[in-house]
């Protein structure tokens, strides 16, 4: 009866708070056990589905000899890099790239954005940032979108308002993080999806950048 009971709540929270967008976090939820409350909070917090399209590497112009970053395993980022980038940055993000998403994840198996983001500045600028998107903006100064550089950390609001997803911000309006589509890689603030859903940008006082 209890069970039924909580079935019951956990549909009306759903309808409530919006969060039927897709059938994957009914399935999670039904596969868990239903005493574990703390799925349902989650699920507030939890990264939404969106089906992205495939980041496409830049093309070098004719003659360039800028360096670019391309992981013969994963195909890396392929964005091309001038004197002011930190090539360490790209170089880490590039041995990620193409990591399956996986909520809750904090491996090359599979990994999730905040893990991600974590991983990425633990390794590039030895810094250890909270465990959850939400809790992340705790580690650092907000601002806004046209402040942006290199290092930031951007945060993203879900359906329901809340900040659930974090990227790396890197330039020309491209951050890397890990998608629940395509895993880790690169997306443009300016998609439609991304845009809509942008909160703040977030930097680190320890994050030093040539830009």
């Amino acid at each position: 009866m209890k069970k039924l009971q909580r079935l019951s709540l956990f549909f009306i929270m759903l309808i409530a708070i919006g969060s039927l967008s897709s059938c994957k976090a009914l399935k999670q939820f039904l596969s868990t056990d239903l005493e574990d409350e703390d799925f349902i909070i989650g699920q507030l917090y939890a990264d939404e589905y969106y089906d992205e399209p495939a980041f496409k590497p830049q093309t070098p112009p004719a003659g360039s000899t800028q360096p670019t970053h391309r992981n013969n395993t994963n195909g890396g980022t392929g964005i091309i890099l001038n004197d002011k980038d930190n090539e360490k940055l790209y170089a880490v993000i590039d041995r990620w790239f193409g990591t399956p998403y996986l909520y809750g994840g904090c491996s090359t198996s599979g990994i999730d954005c905040s893990c991600f983001v974590d991983k990425v500045f633990s390794e590039v600028y030895g810094i250890t940032l909270h465990r959850t998107a939400s809790d992340i903006q705790k580690d650092v100064t907000l601002i806004s979108r046209n402040q942006l550089r290199e290092g930031d950390i951007v945060f993203f609001t879900n359906s329901n308002g809340k900040v659930s997803h974090v990227g790396i911000y890197l330039k020309d309006d491209l951050f890397a993080h890990s998608s629940t589509s395509r895993g880790v890689t690169v997306s443009q603030l300016s998609n439609t999806y991304w845009n809509a859903h942008f909160y703040k940008g977030g930097r680190h006082k320890k994050v030093t950048t040539k830009y």
